[in-house]
This record gives C-alpha cells, structure tokens and sequence, in this order.
C-alpha cells in the first residue's frame, strides 16, 4: 500500500500540475471576467462620461470566443430599448419609466427563440434573425402577439459562426450569416454572404458575398457599411479585420482574398499568371483594422450632442480576440470618413489579460450612444457633458 501511494502521488501532482497550466493558457488566452455591478474604467476622450443604462442581462464571467450569454443586437422603438439575449432565447424589453437615462425594468419581449440575434422594426412587424430562421410578429400589450408570428424564412443553414444580423432598407430585408468554418469554400451561397429578400422573405437573393463573418452592418446615404472579422491562424497580425463599403453583387474575397486584395497562399495554393485577388474580386477593404479585433456593431453618429469632430464619423464596437498572443480589441473606435484615420474612442475594457468586458452592438439614441456588452451583462449609455471634472 505504501509503495502504491508514493507511486500515485507523483502522478498526481504531475495531473495537478498539468491542469493548472493549461487552465492558465486558457485565462491568458481567453482572460478570466470579473464583471461586477462596478463599471471598469474606462478612458474616453474629454468631455465624454460612460454610466450602465442596465445590468444584469445574462452575465458572463468566463470571457470565450465568440457569442457571450449577455445582450447583443439592439433596437430603440418608442423609447424602448430592445435586445437579443440568444444564450436566453429571447428578445428583451429595457424601460427607463422616469426619463432618468437608467433603464428601472428589464422585460420579455419574446422567448422560445433558436438563439435570437438581429433584430429590426419596420412598418408595424419587429424581424428577429434566429439561427436557423428569419420570422416577424406584432407587438401587443407590450409583449410579442405569437398569433401574429410569421416565419419569413425557415431553412438557414447552421453550425459554424451562428449569429444572423437583419436589417430592412428601402422596402428589402437584408440578412447576413457567418461562414461555417475559419477557411474553406462554402457549398451553400447563402454562406459567408448578405442576402436581400422581399419583405415577406421571398425572392431571397445574394447581395454580396465573400464576406467571412459580416456581424454588424449599417446603411448611410444610401450606402451599406459592414464589418469583416478575418480568418484565424495566419499570425498576430494577418489578415486584417475589415469595414467593407458593400455593393450589390459584390465579391470581397473571402476564402481566397483578404483586405487590400492580398492573396491567401496559406489556403490557396493553386499557382496564377497575376494576382487572382484583382479579378473577380473588384471589391478590396474599405478600412483595414487590427488583425483579431473582432468588430461587430457598427453606427454613425448623426446626432448634435457629441462635438462637431465625431459627427458623422462610423463607431466600431471590437468584441476582442482569442487567436493572438497579445490580446487586442475589446474598445471601440471612431472613424473619421474624410480621412479614414481609426482612433480609440472608448478603451479599458481589457486590463493586460483580464477582461472586464466584450463591446457588441452600437446605437445611438437621442444623442447618446448606447453600447451592449454580451460579456458583463451590460449596456452603457456614453454621452458628452461641458461639465467639468
């Protein structure tokens, strides 16, 4: 017995020891969440405060890759603030009853959802994007009336990058979904891909393509915006993240192309005359970011409050990497669309390797703009004071 014992204990110890440094490949990797009812401190420009409009909306404490259990998309109707909780299955109804600009209740709009994600209002009908389906229902008393609930479209393909992001533009409806794998060539179009539909969820046909993970995406002046999370394993720094200034019948590259039309040897080895990534690929990144930032939410700032420097800049929400060394992301940025320079706007939501929270989605609401936090179950409101101190 006594010899067992001491044969057993090395192993063990070798067991513990084991655990204990993959557990800390997985925190520096992953960075291990403290999110309290505290907000992090976080660095804006002058003039500029952050408070919590609501909490508690499936906190996380255990910062992954991809898709937190807290809010995501959101969407303001008549002064309510609406979001996806797709870890719930649910979309959410945040009140501010006294006008206060700090949410007092937190709703069910609607439940029983296959992980909820995009969200939109048009014309009477609330569209909600699932991952496996596009539906649209009436609102009644507050609460979605299910005897209204209309399934638009019911086959998506799913597994790989689960999340949906819809929007309704000039009497179409638009959805976007993620590829199904890092790289590879997808055999479903509607992959990696914006579809346009009719409004009913007909007439569906590709809008643009070539689009790894288009998360976020937004129209201004006639024009859709969207953003591109790149492909993992090509280093730190390669390929960069991307805002694409999409058009019809676009092709922006993705599996074979990435950013200012560079060609992705790693995964296309077929040998070319010329660069493959000029033709038929006319579409190169409108705006390269920091390779692994993860941008989702988009939002360009047409209010009066902010100062005359950030309006009509594009605000990019960076939900943070996973696949690098150095951490990056977890901010969100301006992007001045004169000169395309991209600042840091609001920073510290990363602390070396701990992070305190994921950014997600971007609004702006009455001049201030609202942010989601799938990570801390949060959703700021940050906004602009000539007060001082």
């Amino acid at each position: 017995m006594k010899s067992k014992s001491k044969t057993g204990k090395p192993i063990a110890l070798i067991v513990a020891l084991m655990l204990v440094v993959v557990a800390t490949a997985v925190f520096y990797r992953f960075g291990f969440n403290l999110s309290t009812a505290e907000l992090p401190d976080i660095q804006l420009p002058p003039g500029f405060k952050i408070e919590v409009y609501a909490d508690s909306i499936g906190t996380s404490y255990l910062s992954s890759p991809g898709p937190n259990s807290g809010p995501r998309m959101m969407l303001v109707k008549d002064n309510v603030l609406f979001a996806s909780v797709p870890s719930e299955g649910k979309i959410v109804a945040i009140k501010d009853g006294n006008a206060d600009k700090k949410a007092d209740r937190t709703d069910t709009f609607i439940e029983g959802l296959n992980r909820p994600h995009g969200i939109d209002f048009f014309d009477g009908w609330f569209y909600i994007a699932e991952e496996n389906r596009v539906a649209r229902v009436r609102e009644k008393g507050g609460v979605a009336d299910m005897n209204t609930l209309q399934v638009l479209v019911d086959d998506l393909p799913t597994g790989g990058h689960f999340t949906r992001t819809i929007k309704i533009h000039n009497n179409s409806l638009f959805l976007s979904v993620g590829s199904s794998c890092n790289v590879c060539i997808e055999s479903d179009e509607r992959r990696a891909a914006i579809t346009a539909c009719n409004l009913d969820g007909t007439n569906c046909r590709t809008f643009a393509r070539g689009l790894r993970n288009a998360v976020g995406f937004v129209f201004q002046d006639g024009r859709m915006y969207a953003t591109e999370n790149g492909r993992d394993w090509l280093g730190d720094n390669a390929p960069p993240d991307e805002i694409n200034l999409v058009a019809e019948s676009g092709n922006y590259g993705w599996p074979i192309c990435y950013g200012k039309n560079i060609h992705d040897t790693d995964f296309d080895k077929n040998v070319y005359i010329r660069n493959p990534c000029m033709e038929p690929f006319e579409a190169e990144s409108f705006v390269d970011l920091q390779a692994h930032s993860a941008p989702l939410g988009l939002a360009f700032y047409n209010g009066d409050i902010f100062p005359e420097k950030y309006r009509g800049d594009l605000f990019a929400a960076y939900h943070g990497s996973w696949n690098r060394d150095e951490p990056t992301g977890y901010k969100i940025v301006s992007i001045d669309m004169k000169s395309l320079a991209v600042e840091d706007f609001a920073a510290g939501w990363l602390r070396g390797n701990t992070v305190l929270g994921r950014p997600v989605d971007i609004i702006v609401w009455d001049g201030d703009m609202y942010v989601s936090d799938d990570n801390a179950g949060k959703i700021y409101r940050i906004y602009f004071t000539t007060e001082v101190g």
